[in-house]
């Protein structure tokens, strides 16, 4: 089952067409990278899905159903342009925010407690949002995206603006939340936190959905066959390869690296090893997988 599926999604602004007819499924349970260039339509994709816009065309479901009013409560969202009443309490925000999302007065202030006691914000209850730093104001509107425990979560940079520490407690808290079996849905522009994160992703450019599927199979179909063997030799080498091997090699010394590309991909590569073990004294093999980024820059820059 997916937890969100859209289907030939079109916004447009005046003349600017944003979305041109997007499809995109977000599998449930999973932990999902929306991906894409600066302008590439992701914030008014999110935009659609909490309701804040309306598509010009095309259709949205949630968990199944048609998008309708009730997603804000099966939703979090957590904008990348973030917004507290800076005049307001922080206690006094945070319980604002929670009734928005459904939450019963007494049960907003019991989770709320809960979640400024663990991350030691309880001192700073009764102070103004204005006194709060810019880290400690992201982590009040990040508790309030999940308090009411929401079954999709939508972060749109949740790591802009903190230090590496906080940066860790909410990629923890997000990892959490997802073994909790929460569908995490994740823009951003840091390709290592995509690696380290997500299951799935969707690459999304000029309005379109351009690239997408889990991480394994995306990267399994970008193979090159690119290899490199790091050795010790003494001696420069009079390489003999199998056929359908090309090689170039780097000599440091004593030590060397040989860069191969393979025809046959991983078919040929214990063969390679075995041929070349006799001629080197290999101390590393690996094949040269592309990343997340080098799909994005491939991706973009060919479409």
């Amino acid at each position: 089952m997916n937890a969100l599926r859209a289907k030939g999604i079109h916004k447009r602004y005046a003349s600017h067409h944003a979305l041109r007819g997007l499809d995109m499924e977000v599998p449930q349970g999973s932990l999902f990278g929306l991906l894409g260039p600066n302008g590439a339509g992701k914030t008014t994709l999110i935009r659609i899905i909490n309701r804040i816009l309306e598509a010009d065309e095309g259709s949205l479901e949630l968990f199944g159903s048609p998008l309708g009013p009730d997603a804000a409560q099966r939703i979090g969202y957590l904008p990348e342009e973030r917004g507290l009443y800076k005049s307001m309490k922080v206690g006094e925000q945070a319980m604002y925010l929670a009734r928005l999302r459904g939450l019963s007065s007494a049960d907003a202030k019991q989770r709320l407690h809960s979640w400024f006691e663990r991350w030691e914000l309880q001192s700073w209850w009764d102070k103004k949002v204005s006194d709060l730093s810019k880290g400690m104001a992201q982590k009040v509107q990040f508790i309030t995206t999940v308090l009411h425990e929401p079954e999709l979560l939508i972060f749109d940079e949740p790591f802009s603006g903190f230090d590496p520490i906080n940066a860790q407690l909410i990629r923890d808290e997000m990892l959490r939340l997802h073994r909790e079996g929460r569908t995490i849905i994740f823009s951003t522009h840091r390709m290592e936190s995509v690696e380290e994160l997500c299951s799935h992703i969707a690459l999304v450019h000029q309005g379109q959905n351009v690239l997408h599927g889990t991480l394994q199979d995306l990267k399994d179909q970008h193979r090159s066959g690119q290899f490199i063997l790091r050795y010790r030799s003494e001696q420069p080498l009079d390489l003999h390869l199998p056929e359908g091997v090309s090689a170039s090699e780097h000599r440091i010394e004593t030590a060397g690296i040989i860069h191969l590309a393979l025809r046959a991909g991983v078919q040929d590569a214990s063969r390679v090893l075995s041929a070349l073990a006799s001629q080197v004294q290999p101390y590393q093999f690996e094949e040269v997988v592309p990343s997340i980024e080098d799909l994005f820059i491939k991706t973009v820059t060919q479409s």
